[in-house]
């Protein structure tokens, strides 16, 4: 089918700049299908896999249907454990970004219910929970759901495994019987085709079909390491293995950025490729990838799909990707034309569950391996230069060289020894490159070290606002950018309270940011400022750590 861009899918300016603030370029095949349907208002049967986008399948819809000045619940996701809760929570809040006044939560067991009947009794319009906990709620009337115009089944099936039926019935039965209902499974058991009878009227079926693995010459690995660690995993990855041509591949249009620029700097020849680039200059790129004048193509998954080249020896995921076959698209870009290939992806924190999910889907094995040492690295460019070697002697025209070399010959220096000291001048000219983009590395460091340092001689103000009218971090980091000129990199943590707020500043710049506030108001409400009387406000950056290459170390 084909792929449709956010910005063909009539969605508002708010919604469309934060996808793109995310970095995502196109609609995944259940996004595509999906959200222009739930924006009409109709009862949607959704079947797809855990990891193909369906979160913003029905989570864009739903924020595009709320009504902001509405305060009572008009939106309700039920899910079937808390992490999923979280997780779709977390997601719905990155593309309301610049939706202001939308209030989403999520609610959970495990939590307590105090804090949630409080924020629920502020006005929530947009409600993710687990069907033990709605229902807790319902019973206790602090969740009323009679304002409600579209109610949501994620992982429906998962739910009815876990006994959660008459739990699912009694919520829908809360709800108006004019509302739109969305239901989302990987699976259609019978007790799940009983609900939709039940309570969705005309149903359609949007079914999105997965595509089978087809890369058996591929070998497939991962590293589980910290998310700082990545980019020095990556080049030992490219030094110990030595791939002629490989593709890295990014979640994100800013990580292929980021990731090309680093690797440009320590000396390695890659370009990007992505959705912000025209034809004309991806084609430039794809020209130098096809003809080997660069050697590491580093790209997002909409923009690799063109991508047609036979001896492509590695793929490396840098980021795992949320849809399980992009994964079985991006390593089928090696072990292709009847070479084998390798495919590394690089695990950080959550990323395993997606990584499991992407075992179970292609039924494959993905081998977890240690990343490289340097030892082991040097010992594999030693074996490569005697390769080399080797492959020199067998032509046997060496004549002229001999005789140089013998014109070292003596008493105290064997031809052992020059070989020896040849060796060690190949290798040592290499480390000395190495050296030369370390230092480059450190250089970038110094100046963020400089800037972290800067950041840290702060100073922490009071604010005699707070969120009873309505504010939000984002309002003042508005006022001290707009007003004050100061990039928004420089401001600390903020923290809002009901009635007055705390920011972070840098000391050098607090008297312009005073009188850029004093001079503003925020929703009507003049602001009044002045420096806090008390310094128990943890500093966030005392946690912040910067790795570069030599400082990064591995699990053992």
């Amino acid at each position: 089918m084909k792929m449709l861009k956010f910005t063909e899918l009539n969605l508002s300016d708010e919604i469309i700049k934060a996808v793109s603030d995310m970095g995502f370029e196109e609609a995944t095949p259940i996004q595509s299908l999906a959200i222009p349907k739930v924006m009409a208002g109709l009862d949607i049967i959704g079947q797809a896999q855990t990891g193909t986008g369906k979160t913003a399948a029905f989570g864009i819809p739903v924020l595009e249907k709320i009504d902001i000045k509405n305060k009572n619940v008009q939106a309700i996701i039920l899910c079937p454990t808390r992490e999923l809760a979280i997780q779709v929570s977390e997601e719905l809040k990155l593309f309301s970004k610049y939706k202001k006044d939308t209030s989403i939560m999520p609610i959970y067991g495990g939590q307590p219910i105090q804090r949630q009947i409080t924020t629920l009794s502020k006005g929530v319009q947009i409600v993710i929970g687990t069907p033990g906990r709605v229902i807790d709620h319902l019973e206790r009337k602090t969740l009323k759901l009679e304002s409600v115009l579209i109610s949501v089944l994620d992982e429906a099936d998962e739910m009815l495994n876990m006994g959660f039926r008459d739990d699912i019935e009694l919520i829908l039965k809360s709800m108006p019987r004019k509302k739109q209902t969305v239901f989302f499974s990987a699976t259609m058991p019978k007790e799940f085709i009983f609900l939709t009878k039940k309570y969705q009227k005309n149903p359609e079926t949007i079914k999105v079909i997965s595509e089978k693995l087809t890369v058996p010459l591929t070998e497939q690995y991962y590293f589980d390491l910290k998310e700082h660690q990545k980019f020095e995993a990556l080049t030992r990855c490219l030094d110990m293995y030595n791939p002629k041509l490989s593709i890295i591949f990014c979640n994100t249009k800013i990580k292929v950025d980021e990731v090309t620029s680093s690797l440009q700097a320590s000396g390695y020849s890659a370009d990007a490729l992505h959705g912000d680039m025209n034809q004309t200059q991806r084609d430039r790129v794809m020209a130098k990838f096809r003809n080997n004048s660069i050697e590491i193509l580093t790209a997002t998954d909409v923009a690799a799909r063109g991508i047609d080249v036979d001896d492509i020896d590695m793929v490396l995921n840098f980021d795992i990707p949320k849809d399980d076959e992009d994964y079985v698209h991006r390593i089928g870009r090696t072990g292709r034309a009847g070479r084998t290939g390798k495919a590394y992806s690089f695990v950080s924190g959550k990323d395993i569950y997606k990584l499991r999910s992407i075992q179970k889907y292609t039924k494959a094995t993905i081998k977890r391996i240690k990343v490289p040492s340097l030892t082991d690295i040097d010992n594999t460019k030693t074996a490569i230069i005697l390769d080399k070697v080797k492959e020199i002697l067998k032509k046997k025209d060496l004549e002229k060289f001999s005789q140089m070399i013998k014109s070292l010959i003596s008493d105290e220096i064997t031809f052992l020894d020059v070989a020896a000291a040849l060796l060690k001048m190949t290798l040592v000219s290499e480390k000395k490159t190495q050296k030369q983009q370390t230092d480059i590395l450190t250089s970038t460091v110094d100046n963020y070290v400089n800037t972290v340092t800067k950041k840290r001689e702060t100073v922490r103000l009071f604010i005699n606002i707070g969120k009873k009218y309505n504010v939000r971090a984002g309002d003042f980091v508005d006022i001290i950018i707009d007003k004050a000129g100061i990039n928004k990199n420089m401001i600390g943590n903020i923290k809002i309270f009901e009635a007055f707020s705390f920011i972070e500043v840098p000391n050098e710049n607090v008297d312009a940011i005073i009188n850029a506030l004093h001079l503003s108001n925020i929703k009507g409400k003049k602001i009044s400022v002045e420096f806090a009387k008390t310094k128990n406000f943890s500093n966030f950056e005392n946690n912040r750590r910067f790795n570069y290459r030599k400082h990064v170390t591995f699990k053992k």
